[in-house]
């Protein structure tokens, strides 16, 4: 009888640890590429002003997040923080007057799983044409900081980097009309840009999508195989 009472057991177990890694899988692989500072939109035209919202849903290891200070690139012509309820706003600013750096406080420290914001409207210099932009971003928590400033090489993915800054996709110089209004077609192109880029940002997804379902899947088909060869034995 204990004989029989073990082997019975043993498969049992052998199936919830499968199914128990195949959970781990389908749960980590999400939150793992969720875990960045996003921006949006993604795409800009050059020699226009877009309104850039940078939002996040983690802290540092869990620690609540204190500030957010995002480092303005060269081919920005001008960066002008959005007042909103919540942060306290301080800018370093270039000898141009541009600021090169917006540091946003918290005024109470965000928990980590609560999605945040700040944004800030940036006018795009048209030496910026045809180009990608990098927003480095240090997110300063109680306990440590993480810093969003790593870009891809030309011949890497960024979804290998650990810490990837936001980056925006600059396009062709939009048109304008002699009263300084846009043409259709320069805000169509800003458009399609987005739309291009949106689709870039969302493949992410898919991916986490696919691993989760791969590893439920797999936990699932161990612990059938388990379940018939304990049948079998007995």
């Amino acid at each position: 009888m204990t004989t029989t009472t073990r082997s019975s057991r043993r498969p049992l177990a052998l199936a919830a640890v499968a199914l128990g890694s195949g959970l781990v899988l389908a749960l980590g692989a999400p939150l793992a590429a969720s875990a960045h500072v996003h921006v949006d939109p993604g795409a800009a035209a050059a020699g226009a002003t877009e309104t850039l919202t940078f939002s996040f849903a983690h802290g540092c290891d869990d620690s609540p997040t204190t500030a957010l200070a995002i480092d303005i690139p060269e081919g920005v012509a001008n960066a002008t923080p959005v007042v909103q309820g919540g942060w306290t706003i301080t800018r370093e600013l270039g000898t141009d007057g541009v600021p090169t750096r917006v540091v946003f406080t918290a005024d109470t420290p965000v928990e980590s799983g609560l999605k945040a914001s700040v944004a800030m409207d940036v006018l795009f210099a048209e030496s910026a044409a045809d180009s990608e932009l990098a927003f480095p971003v240090t997110q300063t928590c109680a306990v440590g900081e993480t810093a969003w400033t790593q870009v891809a090489e030309d011949d890497q993915d960024p979804e290998d980097l650990d810490a990837p800054a936001p980056v925006v996709t600059v396009g062709a110089v939009a048109d304008t009309d002699a009263d300084g209004g846009h043409h259709d077609d320069g805000v169509d192109a800003a458009a399609d840009d987005e739309t291009a880029v949106a689709a870039s940002t969302d493949s992410a997804d898919p991916v986490a999508r696919w691993l989760a379902a791969g590893g439920l899947v797999a936990g699932i088909a161990a612990l059938v195989v388990v379940l018939v060869r304990g049948r079998r034995r007995a």
